[in-house]
C-alpha cells in the first residue's frame, strides 16, 4: 500500500470515528445555542448585534464573532441559524479528526498507538457538543488542529489554529500558549504529508515569539475589541457567572475522570516521552486547571474540557508507544469505561433534546402571542417561539441583570424590576417531578431565580398561568400579567 493510500484511509477511519457519533447525538442543544442563533437572525434582518430586535447591543454571545458566521444562515429564523451551526459543527469536527488520526498514526511505529483512537468514537461530549449548535464543535476542531499540524510538521500553523480556539473560548488561553510552545519540539519532517525540511531555519527565539504571538494574539484582539465595544474586556457572561472555586475543582476532577485523561496517567512512561508529547500532557493539565479556575460550568457532558481532548488522545497514543502493552491496555480500558458510563447514561437522554425543545416551542407559542415583553431565565428557545422582547434573568445577554447579586440561576431580581421593564409575561421551569400547584405561587420550581419571583409580595395577584408545557423534564409555565381581570387560566397538572 502506497504512504499516500495509507494516509487517506487513515483520515478517513479517524473522520469516521467523530461522525458516526455525532450523527447518533445528533439531537443534543443547549438553550444558549438558541441566544447566538437569535443574534445572528437580527444580524441577517439588519438589525445589529442585538438579542432583542428593538433593544441594545449587548454581549450575549462569549465567542464574539460566532453569531456573525451564522447570519448568513439566519434569515429564516433562529431555528434555520440553530440548524446551520449543528451542521457547521459536525463538518469542522470530523474534518479535524482526520487530521488527529493521521498525527496518531505519525507517533511512532508501535501499534498500540491506535488504541488511543478508541476514545474518539467513544467519547459523548465531543460527539454531542460538536452537534449542539454552539462554537464547541469548531473550537474543538481548532483544538484537534492545533495538535495534529505540529505532529504533521506544521508547527506554526497549529499555534494559529490555537489561537483561534482561544479567541473563541477564552478558558482555553493558557492551553493554547503552552501547546504552541511545545509544538516547536515536534518533528519538522518524515512520513507522507509532512512538511518538507525549511532550508533557513529562523532562530529558536525567533520561532518561540511567532509561536506565541500567534496562539495569543488573537485572544487579546478579542478581548480589547470587547473593551472599546461593550466597556469590559471579559465576556459578559463572566459577570453574569462569578466563578466558584470549590464546584470548579469538582467540576475539573469529574471531567477528568469521564472523559479520557485517565488513559494519560503512566508516570514510567512520562520519562521516555521526547519533549513535544511531554508538552501536549502539560497542555492537558493546564487546561483542566484553568477549568477549574474558571469555575467550572453548569452545562451538561463536560463542555469546557472539549477543546482538550484532542490533545488527550494524541498524547494517550504517544504514551501507548511509551508504555508496556498490559498497562496500555488497562488504562485504555479504565478511560473507556468512563466514557462508556457517560454515553449510556446521559446519550439516550441527550439525543432527546432538541426534540423536546421544539415542542416545548410549538405547544407554548399560542400561549406566549400577544405579549410584548416576556421575562425567563432559559430565553434562548424562547426567542424562537416569540418575537417579543426578552428579559434575561440570568444576565447571560442582560447587563443590569448580570451585575445583580446571585448566581447566573439565582439572581435577586427586585419586582420593581418586572414593573419597569413592561413585564407582561413570565416564563418559569417547575422543578423536576412537579405539578402546576393552585395557586402557581405554591408550586416548586427548578431554580432559585424562579423560585424567588413565586415569592414575590402579590406575584399571585399580577400573574395568572395560560399554558403548561406537557414535554417531560421541561414543564414550562406561561404566566400572563392580569389586566382587569383573570388570565387565561389553566387547570393545575
Amino acid at each position: 500500500m502506497t504512504g499516500r493510500r495509507r494516509s487517506l484511509l487513515v483520515a478517513l477511519a479517524g473522520a469516521l470515528a467523530a461522525l458516526l457519533p455525532a450523527l447518533a447525538l445528533s439531537g443534543f442543544t443547549v438553550d444558549d445555542a438558541l441566544i447566538t442563533a437569535r443574534y445572528a437572525h437580527h444580524l441577517a434582518r439588519g438589525l445589529g448585534y442585538r438579542f432583542n430586535a428593538a433593544g441594545p447591543v449587548t454581549d450575549g454571545v462569549t465567542p464574539l464573532g460566532w453569531a456573525f458566521a451564522l447570519a448568513p444562515f439566519a434569515a429564516g429564523g433562529p431555528l434555520a441559524a440553530l440548524a446551520a451551526a449543528k451542521a457547521i459543527g459536525v463538518a469542522a469536527w470530523t474534518l479535524a479528526a482526520g487530521a488527529l488520526a493521521l498525527a496518531v498514526d505519525r507517533a511512532s511505529g508501535r501499534p498500540a498507538r491506535f488504541a488511543a483512537l478508541a476514545l474518539v468514537p467513544a467519547s459523548a461530549p465531543l460527539a454531542a457538543w460538536s452537534a449542539a449548535g454552539m462554537e464547541t464543535g469548531v473550537v474543538a476542531a481548532f483544538g484537534a488542529l492545533a495538535v495534529a499540524l505540529p505532529a504533521l510538521g506544521w508547527a506554526l500553523a497549529g499555534a494559529a489554529c490555537a489561537g483561534a480556539a482561544a479567541a473563541l473560548r477564552p478558558e482555553l488561553l493558557p492551553f493554547a500558549l503552552v501547546v504552541a510552545l511545545a509544538a516547536l519540539a515536534a518533528p519538522r519532517a518524515g512520513g507522507a504529508g509532512a512538511a518538507p525540511p525549511v532550508p533557513a531555519e529562523r532562530p529558536a527565539g525567533a520561532r518561540a515569539l511567532a509561536a506565541l504571538a500567534l496562539a495569543g494574539l488573537p485572544f487579546v484582539a478579542v478581548a480589547a475589541a470587547r473593551l472599546a465595544i461593550f466597556g469590559r474586556a471579559a465576556p459578559l457572561a463572566a459577570l453574569a457567572k462569578a466563578p466558584d472555586a470549590a464546584l470548579g475543582a469538582r467540576y475539573a476532577l469529574a471531567c477528568f475522570l469521564l472523559t479520557g485523561p485517565v488513559a494519560l496517567i503512566a508516570p514510567v512512561a512520562w520519562r521516555a516521552l521526547p519533549a513535544w508529547p511531554r508538552g501536549l500532557l502539560a497542555a492537558v493539565a493546564v487546561h483542566f486547571l484553568a477549568v477549574a479556575a474558571a469555575g467550572g460550568d453548569w452545562m451538561p457532558l463536560s463542555r469546557l474540557v472539549v477543546p482538550a481532548l484532542p490533545a488527550v488522545v494524541l498524547a494517550a497514543a504517544h504514551v501507548a508507544s511509551a508504555a508496556g502493552a498490559r498497562a496500555t491496555a488497562l488504562r485504555i480500558a479504565l478511560a473507556l469505561a468512563g466514557q462508556l458510563f457517560v454515553t449510556i447514561r446521559v446519550g439516550p437522554t441527550a439525543a432527546r433534546v432538541g426534540g423536546d425543545r421544539l415542542r416545548a416551542i410549538e405547544e407554548l407559542r399560542g400561549a406566549l402571542a400577544g405579549a410584548e415583553v416576556v421575562a425567563a431565565l432559559d430565553v434562548g428557545w424562547l426567542g424562537a417561539a416569540t418575537g417579543a422582547t426578552l428579559v434575561d434573568l440570568a444576565g447571560v445577554t442582560d447587563p443590569a441583570i448580570a451585575a445583580l447579586p446571585g448566581g447566573h440561576t439565582t439572581k435577586r431580581i427586585p419586582g420593581a424590576l418586572l414593573d419597569a421593564r413592561g413585564v407582561d409575561a413570565l416564563v418559569l421551569l417547575l422543578a423536576e417531578g412537579q405539578a402546576l400547584a393552585s395557586p402557581w405561587t405554591a408550586s416548586r420550581f427548578a431554580r432559585g431565580v424562579e423560585q424567588h419571583l413565586a415569592r414575590l409580595p402579590g406575584a399571585g395577584e399580577e400573574f395568572a398561568p395560560a399554558a403548561v408545557s406537557g414535554v417531560p423534564h421541561l414543564r414550562y409555565v406561561v404566566l400572563r400579567r392580569r389586566a382587569g381581570g383573570e388570565a387565561a387560566g389553566v387547570a393545575p397538572r
